[in-house]
């Protein structure tokens, strides 16, 4: 590699780098694909800079030990965002297991299906404010730098998180800090 194109490497991360922090400065509180296509950039790359304790990362060879702990969360909202849709069930995680090259997820829940658990880059746990609000949240994320899925601490009537839910993630969160 040359010199110039050694120098280009760093200084297109930093832009990147840049866009993102201008980006998520803007709007802190905002949807996280929403800053990071402002910016152009992953919402992984979001993830990574906002303020400390707002994100912690766990190994992607942590995902059945953390699908599992969050199994017994009871209800929680699992949510699925792309392009096209968000797409948002409510109901308790079931247990899962690997076969045929997927983690397959059946029980007595909406929630249900097969995730393409090799595609699992890391886990981010997520604490920050959305929409003025706290949000709790474990991100599965793929390569791309994209969420998989993401599973939320649910709210209550009031609009509150779940108290026993709250304990439960910032216990496993903390695990990883």
């Amino acid at each position: 590699m040359s010199l110039s194109a050694s120098i280009a490497v760093p200084a297109a991360e930093a832009e990147r780098r840049a866009r993102a922090l201008a980006a998520l400065a803007e709007k802190p509180d905002g949807v996280v694909e929403a800053i990071a296509a402002k910016a152009e950039v992953t919402p992984a790359e979001i993830l990574s800079i906002l303020p400390k304790g707002a994100s912690t990362a766990a190994s992607s060879e942590d995902f059945e030990a953390i699908w599992s702990e969050m199994s017994t969360w009871g209800e929680v909202l699992f949510i699925v965002h792309t392009d096209d849709i968000v797409l948002e069930a409510s109901g308790s995680l079931p247990s899962g297991s690997e076969g045929h090259g997927w983690f397959n997820i059946h029980g007595d829940s909406p929630i249900g299906g097969h995730i393409r658990k090799e595609n699992c880059a890391g886990i981010t746990f997520v604490d920050r404010a959305f929409h003025g609000r706290r949000s709790c949240s474990v991100w599965f994320m793929n390569r791309k730098g994209s969420a998989m899925f993401k599973v939320f601490v649910r709210r209550d009537a009031a609009r509150e998180l779940v108290a026993e839910q709250l304990v439960q993630f910032e216990a496993l969160r903390d695990r990883y800090a």
